[in-house]
């Protein structure tokens, strides 16, 4: 090989650890959680830390876990951290803005500053396995035989899959019982033990317990290649294709650079080959919303949700 050649490739090698150097951060990490260990979030931040520790083998991504009130407790209190580049927060949408609609929540929306949504997961109707409901229409004929009899579990109050509930039983007819979890992993354990019926939550729930729980329909464009078996809901009729946005926030005091740097770094992290691979297993649609789109991004979502907050009377006195 002329030396031209392998010096140019030495080069490359050299510009391209050189840049991955850049994009890791100085000191650890403080990942701030904001619901309990064992759901959605808190697989979905383990991945990120095992590939973050991967990249950037010198520093390490320390979990922390503040949760309660669907989230909320933590989100009223991420602005009070300290805005040093190196404090993140689990934020959610459409919570974030849900929530403060509702009015008993101690933040707004404008006070959460997301720099990046890294991923999406699709609502899904979900019963046991050993659930005499083996089919969405089961699950209609025995809610509308007994209003409020059949419960759903979901994690947070004014949250995705409160939301999800509530379309559920406007769109077809029925009136269920929704039962607010701290989070996902509180949820399994009541699902699990037959203490509600099922539960309204989205289609990672359905693969991480797959074999212990049925789904009987999901909100995507086509079904899920881990659940083929389920329907989706524009086959049962409705076009609906929603669920829950996950991405990371910082103090609304932070930088500009300090959000960018960390937006480009969880962009790494969502295309590494290991990280699409984690994400495929557990059922997470991977999406790439950085600080360059997050203004327009957080407009479109906050009024897609406003109206969904109306539709479940939120803000009303």
């Amino acid at each position: 090989m002329p030396f031209q050649r392998i010096a140019f490739l030495v080069a490359g090698i050299v510009l391209s650890h050189a840049a991955l150097g850049q994009a890791c951060p100085e000191k650890n990490l403080l990942y701030w959680q904001a619901f309990p260990a064992g759901g959605e979030s808190d697989i979905s931040a383990r991945h990120q830390q095992l590939v973050l520790k991967k990249r950037c083998p010198s520093i390490e991504t320390i979990m922390q876990y503040t949760p309660g009130a669907g989230g909320s407790l933590m989100w009223s209190q991420m602005n009070g951290l300290p805005a040093d580049g190196l404090n993140i927060v689990g934020v959610n949408l459409p919570h974030i803005v849900l929530q403060p609609m509702e009015g008993t929540v101690q933040y707004k929306t404008d006070d959460i500053t997301p720099v990046f949504w890294f991923h999406y997961t699709p609502d899904a109707l979900i019963v046991l396995e050993s659930s005499p409901i083996k089919t969405f229409r089961d699950f209609v004929a025995a809610a509308r035989a007994q209003p409020e009899k059949l419960s759903l579990g979901g994690s947070g109050l004014n949250s995705a899959n409160h939301a999800a509930h509530e379309r559920l039983n406007s769109t077809f007819g029925f009136k269920t019982t929704y039962i607010p979890f701290k989070g996902t992993g509180d949820m399994t354990t009541a699902v699990l033990g037959a203490h509600v019926s099922g539960a309204m939550s989205y289609t990672a729930f359905a693969i991480n317990n797959k074999g212990k729980m049925r789904v009987l329909a999901v909100a995507m464009e086509k079904r899920h290649p881990l659940l083929p078996d389920a329907p989706t809901f524009r086959e049962l009729g409705t076009d609906w294709v929603d669920g829950a946005y996950r991405g990371i926030g910082m103090p609304k005091s932070s930088t500009p650079e300090q959000k960018k740097r960390l937006s480009d770094l969880w962009t790494a992290l969502n295309n590494d080959p290991e990280m699409r691979e984690l994400a495929a297993k557990s059922g997470f649609e991977l999406v790439n919303i950085g600080v360059e789109r997050m203004d327009a991004f957080m407009r479109e979502k906050t009024r897609v949700y406003t109206e969904t907050g109306n539709r479940m009377g939120l803000g009303k006195k």
